[in-house]
């Protein structure tokens, strides 16, 4: 038995790289990549993904369940660790917009399977929303931002503004940028 936990824990570190692997590549060049390419950046061969996620949509709900749970976790290490709550807050959403160019291949990769979406889209709600909703209290606390600002108008916000991050004439995360410091106290008539 105690040859097998050392093995279980490779093999959540091997698929954790594969997933952060796969992310990378999918907010680099959508959820149609290659596998090949996957592979590559995992530092892996094809059939060790194959053997994890048979098909393309198994992959890409792990990838996105992943970052779901990295977000997450994200929010309090960063309100802890950070300069600032507003600071915690920006870096927080940085790493949304990572995701959320990430997601929006998840629709066409899911297209047969509305009901798996609609799981996954709950899922994302319960998780993030609050820890969303955490780093706004913290940086309203603190005087940083107005306090006005749900957290889920402020995630539809953002994910309005990345919609058309595939437009290499766009800037997202320009705009996301110019959301964010709006919310700053003293902006816009604060």
């Amino acid at each position: 038995m105690g040859e097998r936990k050392p093995k279980r824990a490779d093999a959540r570190r091997n698929e954790e790289a594969l997933l952060d692997a796969a992310a990378a590549v999918f907010v680099a060049s959508g959820v149609d990549a290659p596998v090949r390419d996957i592979a590559a950046k995992a530092g892996v061969g094809m059939g060790t993904i194959y053997r994890h996620f048979p098909t393309r949509a198994d992959l890409v709900i792990a990838v996105f369940r992943h970052q779901v749970d990295a977000c997450t976790e994200a929010g309090p290490a960063l309100l802890a660790a950070g300069e600032s709550p507003y600071a915690a807050l920006a870096q927080w959403i940085d790493l949304f917009v990572d995701f959320l160019v990430t997601k929006h291949g998840l629709a066409g990769a899911l297209q047969s399977d509305n009901a798996g979406f609609e799981s996954l889209h709950a899922y994302f709600l319960d998780r993030l929303v609050p820890v969303c909703g955490e780093l706004l209290d913290a940086a309203a606390a603190a005087g940083e931002i107005r306090a006005e600002v749900p957290p889920l108008d402020l995630m539809r916000g953002v994910g309005n503004l990345c919609i058309g991050a595939g437009d290499p004439r766009y800037d997202a995360r320009l705009m996301v940028k110019v959301l964010i410091a709006g919310l700053r106290c003293g902006t816009m008539g604060a």
